[in-house]
């Protein structure tokens, strides 16, 4: 009988080979308990036996444990310390096996020979004894108290405690302009997905198992949905060269210099709402140096780079373009300085690691919705109504049919194509779930018409929609009777004591209600500055996940090395 194992540990001892240099598998055994017998890395065993995909071993297979020499180590390590004395350190928050020995410089194997009990013994605040030489040479600026012991003498380090709360994602984080941040902020995380395997995790972000579990040993006890797991350590942030204040560059296409007009009514909008961020922020004594361009259009948008110093520019929001967006990267690309991207959202953006993309891609809402049908499906028809592209069509049919067994799945061009299936027992009228891949209006008013009129027939149709179209404000009881679930962003809770503030703000200082694009260019300026400390270290905090006036920043980072990627989006839910 085939088992499915997680891999639970990559923390493997120095331990050296038998002789022996194959393995029988017997019952109860796992990827990790074979590795750590016969001390090799579970990603060696995984290497040497590529048979043994996800984890899965049958009773009976003969394995690969060891390759040409008779022994073999886990990872490079320094020689071991040989000094006599010893002392202790308190286990800190986010320390890991792997991580002391890097910092104190000693092998696993010499960890493990004076923490014989280690792997049990990995709670904040427990003891952890080291050679005392390493805690003195290696224990870094953190407050020391020293004890004496005969015949050993032994050094206590202490460290600040980690105090930050997680707050669960109600759609209205907030944050203030302080600076202040965690060390998590120092990694790059994953929220485990249901069907996440440590196979997937590893797969997805190009990392060894054994790197995985030794940033998170809570592996040990089992993957979980919901679990935020470390990926790996960022890479350095940006560090402000010059002056105390923040030296910030908007790149708006007012295309004055060019007599370009197409752009200008957008970026005088943006901008309103992004005064008020520079304010709002400045207020609360964050020091700030704002330099406006004019980045004209697409053509002619080179010649304005000359405005901008690389040497002496901390942040850059804008441009609105993709093209643009790749000039400016190549441009700064000696400096890494940190670019917001308001609008482009491209493959081709990705690998750009200083790169900050706000805008959530259409994938990232199809792969909501497949997760929302598959929580309700029970064998009824599927029907995706399609803009005239069918790219999110297609791609929502290709993910449904990825997770659903059998699933009949029809993408049709217009909601009045949607029809009631037909029980084969009874002959009755029997409900479908109904799905809305466009965010035209007029096509979201007929999928609207469509579903009231189909929850009048019969009950149990469910809606969902990747999209908010302005027919679901209109008719929230009409749709509530089809169970409708759709994806929104960019839309102002007008009860909120945040946004009560700001809308009142906005209207003192321009005797008007903010339009579309005032109020993202009110979230991303304020999003990003609230990100920033002293140092313009922005990437420090961009794990954090914020809503501001209307938009919900919830960054991830696309690739290794890549561009990080706002996947936010919030949830609504009608219920009759």
């Amino acid at each position: 009988m085939i088992k499915r194992f997680f891999v639970l540990s990559g923390l493997c001892m120095f331990l050296g080979l038998t002789a022996q240099k194959t393995h029988t598998v017997i019952k109860g055994d796992t990827p990790y308990n074979i590795s750590k017998k016969y001390g090799i890395t579970v990603d060696e065993l995984l290497k040497w036996n590529p048979k043994v995909k996800d984890g899965k071993l049958a009773i009976g297979d003969v394995i690969t444990v060891k390759t040409g020499t008779a022994n073999a180590v886990a990872t490079k390590a320094p020689a071991a310390n040989t000094s006599s004395q010893t002392g202790k350190i308190i286990l800190q928050p986010k320390q890991t096996v792997y991580g002391i020995t890097k910092q104190y410089r000693i092998s696993e194997t010499e960890l493990r020979k004076l923490n014989p009990e280690l792997d049990s013994h990995m709670k904040i605040g427990d003891e952890i004894t080291l050679p005392l030489d390493s805690i003195k040479k290696y224990g870094g600026n953190q407050a020391v108290a020293t004890t004496v012991t005969k015949p050993m003498e032994t050094i206590t380090e202490t460290a600040p405690v980690n105090n930050s709360k997680t707050k669960m994602d109600s759609g209205n984080e907030r944050s203030s302009a302080g600076n202040s941040h965690s060390n998590q902020d120092e990694y790059a995380t994953y929220t485990v997905e249901q069907g996440d395997t440590v196979f997937s995790i590893v797969n997805k972000f190009g990392i060894s198992i054994d790197e995985l579990v030794a940033l998170n040993p809570e592996l040990s006890k089992g993957l979980k949905a919901g679990m935020v797991i470390k990926i790996r350590k960022l890479d350095a942030a940006y560090i402000k060269k010059n002056g105390d204040a923040l030296s910030v560059v908007l790149m708006l296409p007012f295309g004055y210099n060019t007599g370009e007009t197409q752009y200008r009514a957008m970026a005088t909008d943006f901008l309103t709402g992004a005064k008020l961020a520079i304010e709002r922020n400045a207020s609360s004594g964050q020091k700030l140096d704002i330099k406006i361009v004019d980045s004209g259009n697409e053509a002619s948008f080179k010649s304005s780079l000359s405005q901008i110093n690389p040497n002496n520019t901390d942040l850059i929001i804008g441009p609105f373009f993709k093209s643009n967006v790749i000039d400016l990267l190549d441009f700064t690309k000696t400096q890494k300085i940190p670019v917001v991207a308001p609008f482009a959202n491209s493959p081709e953006l990705y690998n750009y690691s200083n790169l900050i993309i706000v805008e959530t891609n259409d994938q990232t809402y199809a792969d909501k919705i497949s997760e929302e049908v598959k929580s309700v499906y029970s064998n009824q028809k599927i029907y995706i109504v399609a803009d005239t592209k069918k790219e999110n069509a297609n791609y929502l049919k290709s993910s449904l049919e990825k997770n659903l067994k059998n699933a009949q799945i029809t993408v049709v061009n217009a909601a009045s194509e949607i029809q009631l299936d037909q029980n084969m027992m009874t002959g009755q009228s029997a409900p479908v779930i109904a799905i809305l891949a466009s965010d035209n209006d007029a096509v979201g008013e007929a999928f609207s018409n469509k579903v009231i009129a189909l929850s009048k027939e019969v009950q149990g149709i469910k809606a969902f929609s990747m999209y908010a179209v302005p027919s679901f404000d209109k008719k929230v009881d009409e749709l509530s009777q089809a169970n409708l679930v759709y994806l929104m962003d960019r839309k102002i809770n007008a009860d909120g004591n945040f946004e009560k503030e700001i809308l009142a703000a906005y209207k003192s200082k321009y005797c008007k209600t903010p339009g579309k694009y005032a109020v993202i260019g009110f979230d991303v300026v304020n999003d990003m500055l609230t990100r920033e400390n002293k140092k313009g270290e922005i990437f420090k905090q961009i794990n954090k996940v914020q809503t501001q006036l209307a938009t919900k920043f919830e960054f991830v980072k696309s690739k290794s090395n890549g561009a990080y990627v706002n996947t936010g989006f919030r949830v609504i839910r009608l219920v009759p």
